[in-house]
Formats: structure tokens, C-alpha cells, sequence
């Protein structure tokens, strides 16, 4: 597969209704918000969404999640010493060709691998940069949170005589929020990781599906949906912009007559024009 050569950068525009994209832990659970009341979705959490699609397309994947793993390794040590050889192991060099080419989230987003070894000398600390960037998502408006109160039918513990304390509970969802995330694939990096343009394609369709077998109580099916997904695939390795000025180019207001939207409807998506470079639009 031939490594790719010329930048890439996207942006991916999905909504969300009556449903928490990414929960806070420290803040009970809430939907994560800034300051300004913009909603938000960390891009961890978008990367372990698009490596579980990855994942369910038949890809290699090195960080996967313990209720979505397809393989008896229970943690990323025993993963990596198990499928690298032991010489592998100890070679940096060898260890980051290696992992590349086993795994497509260590080509694509990089990894750290730093493991204590059974005897002194002989851990690894190795750290890999990948050429795929993505950053948080924001909503392009503020978002109202609903919270309501659940309880349970039958108490999970106690002597079942009355409600114990853990059958109360709370819920909190995001009533609607439009929402985008940008991001950049780098060929300089590329050559490192050798990732390549075939890998690009797979991310891309990572993107338009990151939603898919996503469902949850917090999240039903349905409630979350990619909306366009912009591409850009410049003309060189370095690119015709920088990435801030492509991603800029790219204009998403709410309509002024509109002062809570409700759909997606409810806001004008424009791309200003950028000479040489005009995105592909994709939908699911």
C-alpha cells in the first residue's frame, strides 16, 4: 500500500437529540459543557468510537475497550507482548515498525508503549506519533441539559423491605446540539508510521459510521447522526493552506430567526471557496 502523500484535513458535523454524547464523571455524569454552556465530546472519545468501528470492520486494532474486545488479552502489556516476539520487544526500532504494521490506530493516532519488565533492565519505553489528529467536538450553539430522576422496581441490595439507596438515580441528556469536529492527517508523519492512503479510506468511513452499533441507555439509537462529513485532500505533503485556515473556511450559524434549535434544519452550513482546494461533502 502505497504511504500517503498528500495532506488531508475533514471535518465531521453530526447532532444530537435527547441524549448524553459524553458524559463528565467528575461532574455526576453530566453532559460535558464549557463554560459558556457549548456542548462538548473529548477526542478520546472519538477515537475510541472510530476504533470500535474499525474494529468491527475486521482492522487490527492495539487499544481496545474491555466490553468491545475480540481478543483474551485484558490488558494493552499482555496484548503487546503476546503478538510482538520477545527480541521485538527490546529493539525500539524493531517494535515500532512492527506495531505499525500489526495495528492501524498505532499507525493512524500513535501510542506510547512503556511497560515495566519482570527484571530490571529490561522494561520498554517506546513512543510512536501518528499522523491523524482530531480534536474536540463542540456544539456550534449552546445546549440546555434536561436532567430527570430514575429509580429501580427492585432494590439491588439491602433486605428488599424498602427502597435502599441504590435504586435511586439520575439521568441527564442533551435536548439538541449540533456539533463538529475537526481534523488532519499528516504525510510527514505518514512516512514514519506508514500509513497509507488505503488507511485514510478507512478512517474516512470510520467517520461516516462512527454512530453505528454506538447505542446505549444514555445514547438510543438514533439519537445521534452524522450529518456531512467535509474532506479536503490537498495537492502536496505540506498542503496549499494550513489546517486552521481550511478548517475555518467552513461556516455553520444558526438561522437568525431560530433562538432554540431543534434539528439540524435550523442552521446554514456554508464552505468559503479556497483556490485549488474544494472539500468532498459526504453523507451517510
Amino acid at each position: 500500500m502505497a504511504v500517503l502523500n498528500k495532506k488531508i484535513d475533514f471535518a465531521l458535523i453530526f447532532s444530537v437529540k435527547n441524549a448524553n454524547p459524553n458524559g463528565d464523571p467528575l461532574s455526576g455524569n453530566m453532559p460535558r459543557t464549557t463554560l459558556d454552556d457549548i456542548g462538548e465530546l473529548s477526542d478520546v472519545c472519538l477515537k475510541r468510537k472510530i476504533r470500535d468501528r474499525l474494529l468491527e470492520a475486521g482492522e487490527n486494532i492495539f487499544v481496545q475497550s474491555d466490553d468491545n474486545r475480540k481478543d483474551d488479552y485484558k490488558t494493552l502489556k499482555d496484548r503487546a507482548e503476546k503478538t510482538l516476539k520477545k527480541e521485538t520487544m527490546k529493539d525500539g526500532k524493531k517494535l515500532r515498525e512492527t506495531a505499525c504494521k500489526t495495528w492501524i490506530d498505532v499507525r493512524a493516532f500513535g501510542q506510547v508503549f512503556a511497560y515495566k519488565g519482570s527484571e530490571k533492565g529490561e522494561g520498554v519505553s517506546v513512543g510512536i506519533r501518528g499522523p491523524v489528529t482530531i480534536q474536540p467536538a463542540f456544539s456550534v450553539s449552546p445546549v440546555n441539559i434536561t436532567s430527570i430522576q430514575i429509580t429501580k422496581s427492585v432494590s439491588g441490595e439491602g433486605s428488599g423491605g424498602k427502597k435502599a439507596s441504590d435504586t435511586m438515580g439520575m439521568k441527564h441528556r442533551v435536548d439538541f446540539g449540533l456539533y463538529v469536529t475537526y481534523g488532519s492527517m499528516n504525510p510527514q508523519l505518514a512516512e514514519r508510521t506508514e500509513f497509507s492512503y488505503e488507511d485514510a479510506k478507512k478512517i474516512q468511513k470510520a467517520l461516516l459510521h462512527i454512530f453505528d452499533n454506538d447505542a446505549s441507555s444514555a445514547r438510543p439509537e438514533g439519537s445521534m447522526e452524522v450529518v456531512r462529513l467535509y474532506w479536503w485532500e490537498h495537492s502536496s505533503k505540506s498542503g496549499q493552506y494550513s489546517s486552521a485556515k481550511v478548517h475555518r473556511s467552513l461556516s455553520i450559524k444558526l438561522k437568525s430567526e431560530m433562538e432554540r434549535p431543534q434539528s439540524q434544519e435550523d442552521y446554514v452550513i456554508e464552505v468559503a471557496s479556497l483556490d485549488g482546494l474544494t472539500p468532498k461533502i459526504l453523507t451517510y
